[in-house]
């Protein structure tokens, strides 16, 4: 039996999977078992922020896990307790974290720190929240409710009740009433097609929510952790959340998730609690990571980086101006919307068969989450494979 056989008899069949087997990995670099290279213009869809086989992320891993990989929540964790206030003093917001393990657990965690604020001496007095369609925010029975894609929704009702949803930012104040706890957005939506939001109607709601006292809960499980050049998008967006959520590109590749929040009194003991989450493994990986790419912003290379793949994405619209729309996206979570969306599975694939990885993502997007530290020659030689492979087409 070979590996392909074995999976399809074992996993069970919820990918669609390219049957390739990758062996190693260096900087935005992949190889596979017969030693063909690929470009990685995906970073395991966000979440490897600093390479593959970053040698400082390893070296801490393995360091943490000669000592303690994990205990519990029931007892002090150092690395956990470190990670939290740098996380507080990167964002700039006055807050508490809570760590879970990814980023589906996060907006969980979000959801019951705003219903329970929705609560008055045990009685709930508020707790619809409004989320956007074209949303993503995880695969958990609630996290896939507060999803508005509609299609997300299909077989595994009945749902939780009070997720109501707005065609976009500005019909947001429309749904709002007296039972409304949290508005639940993306500032770059990444599933819905790598698609900003305004920046001055996210300011505008980000004040009248204030006014009325209704939470703002930002989504940031891809855009946080300088992947949109700043530390977080709100920063780039210049409000301040109620709640902020994380995973993705924390761990580096090892499963961590965290929830922010300025309730910070808003959990007592056995409100919530998880298992795993942050443990030794995986606060001791997000310290590294955190440590990586603030060195990398602060020297001005992310910037550069950013720079540089946008205008190379720009300059391949510009090229091949029969396919694409326009290019869309911030910092190194972009994409190029396609003329014809049909075309986007055919596209994914003829990249493939160049050896360079892209995703796709909604509105006919063809979608690029590299790692951050990405190399310019990296970048130069994914942009030549792509081109061979639009060519084909």
């Amino acid at each position: 039996m070979n590996l392909k056989e074995m999976d399809l008899e074992y996993v069970l069949h919820t990918y669609s999977r390219n049957w390739v087997n990758f062996k190693k990995g260096k900087d935005s670099i992949l190889y596979d078992e017969e030693g063909r290279d690929y470009i990685d213009f995906t970073s395991g869809i966000g979440v490897v922020s600093v390479g593959h086989g970053n040698e400082r992320l390893a070296r801490a891993i393995c360091e943490q896990a000669r000592d303690l990989i994990h205990i519990s929540n029931l007892y002090l964790i150092e690395p956990q307790a470190r990670l939290a206030k740098e996380l507080v003093e990167r964002s700039g917001y006055d807050m508490r974290v809570f760590f879970a393990n990814s980023g589906a657990e996060a907006n969980e965690g979000a959801i019951k720190i705003a219903r329970k604020y929705g609560e008055v001496d045990g009685e709930i007095k508020r707790y619809k929240i409004v989320t956007l369609k074209h949303s993503f925010h995880g695969r958990t029975i609630t996290a896939l409710k507060a999803t508005g894609q509609e299609a997300m929704h299909n077989y595994f009702g009945p749902f939780p009740d009070g997720f109501v949803y707005a065609d976009e930012i500005s019909a947001v104040e429309n749904l709002l009433d007296e039972k409304t706890v949290a508005v639940m957005i993306e500032l770059i939506q990444g599933e819905g097609g790598v698609e900003p939001q305004n920046i001055e109607s996210v300011q505008k709601l980000s004040e009248t929510l204030k006014k009325l006292d209704i939470l703002l809960i930002v989504d940031e499980v891809q855009t946080g952790v300088y992947r949109t050049g700043e530390f977080l998008a709100s920063n780039l967006y210049e409000i301040v959340p109620d709640i902020v959520t994380l995973a993705k590109g924390l761990g580096g590749g090892v499963p961590i998730g965290a929830v922010m929040t300025g309730l910070k009194d808003i959990f007592s003991p056995g409100d919530h609690g998880s298992t795993f989450g942050g443990n030794y493994l995986s606060s001791r990986a997000a310290l590294e990571v955190i440590d990586i790419l603030d060195s990398y912003k602060n020297s001005g290379a992310l910037d550069g980086t950013i720079s540089y793949f946008k205008e190379s994405l720009d300059r391949l619209a510009a090229e091949f101006e029969d396919l694409f729309e326009k290019s869309v996206g911030v910092g190194l979570m972009r994409g190029l919307r396609l003329k014809d969306g049909d075309l986007l599975n055919r596209m994914v694939n003829a990249a493939f068969e160049e050896g360079v990885l892209v995703l796709k993502a909604g509105r006919g997007t063809l979608r690029f989450l590299p790692p951050l530290l990405i190399s310019k020659e990296e970048i130069e030689e994914g942009m030549n494979r792509l081109k061979r492979a639009l060519k084909r087409l």
